[in-house]
């Protein structure tokens, strides 16, 4: 869809409302929903953004030594750019419209998105196209977020017992859910080149399709918020954490890099 398509969907949206995302430095998505009339307002300028989601880490804990802000700067908003062409319909969501920011102007060195472009900058200076793609692996459990509080994150079940990696019984096991990810991902605009079990209980992994370095970026970062919303509404908690048990493999994740 071209730009004009794009808004022309925004507006005719039944939901009234959009939501944007920008990542933080630990790559995680900080998002909201703007309505409608919010965005068109703003896509043509700049939208700003709270810039705390750059000053603690994942659990909303202020870094204490931090210059670029804190209480020392009262957490302003900051100025930031929504992209339209990172454009997509979520599909469990009836299709709202989504978009990802970025950080602008002074503030942009902090910004992932931004230092990525820069850096893409240098590469093709130097004569180089950058095209990367990522595999994941990830644990997945029969909990919700309230029942593995409640458990104390311990003793939590998995989507299956034992160790099977690459097996064709556990992808039918929960098919409604490994279909789901295939499926809902790709109309997410993150395309997966294979989906299987890995070693460990209830252990996938996901290759996603390779791309330019910038597209691989954004669908890496959006693949795991994807995930693990698909996963809610299964009745399933996705987590990319390395490691949850001293007696089970733990999870990695590789980057594929072609120059």
């Amino acid at each position: 869809m071209n730009e004009k398509e794009i808004l022309e969907y925004v507006k005719n949206h039944p939901s009234g409302k959009v939501k944007i995302a920008i990542t933080d430095i630990d790559g995680i998505l900080r998002g909201k929903y703007i309505s409608t009339e919010k965005f068109l307002l703003v896509i043509q300028k700049n939208i700003g953004f709270c810039d705390v989601v750059f000053g603690w880490d994942a659990n909303d804990v202020a870094y204490d030594n931090a210059s670029f802000t804190g209480w020392h700067s009262g957490y302003p908003d900051t100025p930031a750019r929504i992209d339209i062409n990172t454009f997509r319909k979520i599909p469990w969501e009836q299709d709202l419209p989504f978009f990802l920011c970025e950080l602008i102007n002074d503030a942009s060195y902090v910004c992932p998105r931004t230092l990525l472009k820069a850096i893409i900058k240098k590469a093709e200076g130097m004569g180089f196209s950058p095209f990367f793609s990522q595999e994941f692996e990830w644990f997945n459990f029969e909990e919700t977020p309230q029942s593995v509080h409640d458990k104390k994150f311990r003793d939590l079940a998995p989507l299956s017992p034992g160790m099977f990696g690459y097996s064709l019984l556990r992808s039918t096991l929960r098919n409604d859910f490994f279909s789901a990810l295939f499926d809902q991902l790709h109309k997410f605009d993150i395309p997966l080149e294979g989906l299987h079990t890995e070693t460990g209980p209830g252990v996938y992994e996901a290759a996603i399709t390779y791309s330019d370095i910038l597209r691989a970026a954004d669908r890496a970062v959006l693949f795991k918020t994807g995930v693990k919303e698909i996963a809610y509404r299964q009745g399933i908690m996705a987590t990319f954490m390395a490691k949850w048990s001293e007696q089970l493999p733990g999870c990695s994740g590789h980057v594929h890099q072609s120059l």
